[in-house]
């Protein structure tokens, strides 16, 4: 074949390649909507939890901004909520998730603690993460939220650490269609 021949056969191919590259790159792929991340938004009521709010919103920011997909908001005054918090005179303690939209459980914020000198925020967020599924992991250390009192009173991490975060995001994989469901023991969390 003559060296023009193999020129033009080679422009030709060269430039079906291209117009072909141009067309998909013009038509990208989309993921469908349905292959996107769900997120479950459950809501609180702290209404009946005078004196911790600032822990509350704290706790709730902290689990907000270290996990995609769920979201806790807070309840409209009088509306349903899935995480009834209040404050007791007692330990903390928590009913063992994770809570589903439309289901409910209850944070106890107990003062004995606070009284003994552990950090409200850290309660707050620890207990929270009951709500959320998350068992204690006693003992242990303070970069472990879930460890809760072993930590120390020292200890004032209300952060989920990666291990935490990845259950939670577990447990919410497929938004409400999970098959995890709420375990309901009341967990209190004494030294």
């Amino acid at each position: 074949m003559p060296l023009v021949t193999w020129i033009k056969a080679g422009t030709s191919a060269t430039a079906l390649v291209l117009a072909t590259a141009g067309a998909a790159y013009a038509a990208p792929s989309v993921e469908p909507p349905s292959a996107q991340a769900a997120v479950v938004t459950l809501r609180y009521d702290d209404s009946r939890a005078a004196g911790w709010e600032a822990a509350i919103a704290a706790g709730v920011a902290s689990w907000n901004a270290n996990v995609t997909n769920v979201r806790l908001v807070e309840a409209a005054p009088g509306g349903a909520a899935e995480i009834v918090i209040v404050a007791t005179t007692g330990w903390p303690q928590a009913t063992l998730g994770p809570v589903r939209p439309g289901r409910q459980v209850r944070v106890e914020l107990g003062s004995q603690a606070v009284n003994q000198g552990y950090n409200k925020t850290r309660i707050a967020a620890h207990e929270l993460g009951h709500s959320l599924g998350l068992p204690d992991t006693k003992p242990g250390p303070c970069s472990q939220l879930m460890s809760g009192s072993s930590a120390g009173t020292a200890c004032t991490n209300a952060v989920p650490n990666a291990t935490e975060r990845s259950r939670v995001q577990s447990n919410y994989v497929n938004g409400v269609t999970s098959s995890v469901v709420t375990d309901g023991r009341t967990l209190v969390d004494a030294p």
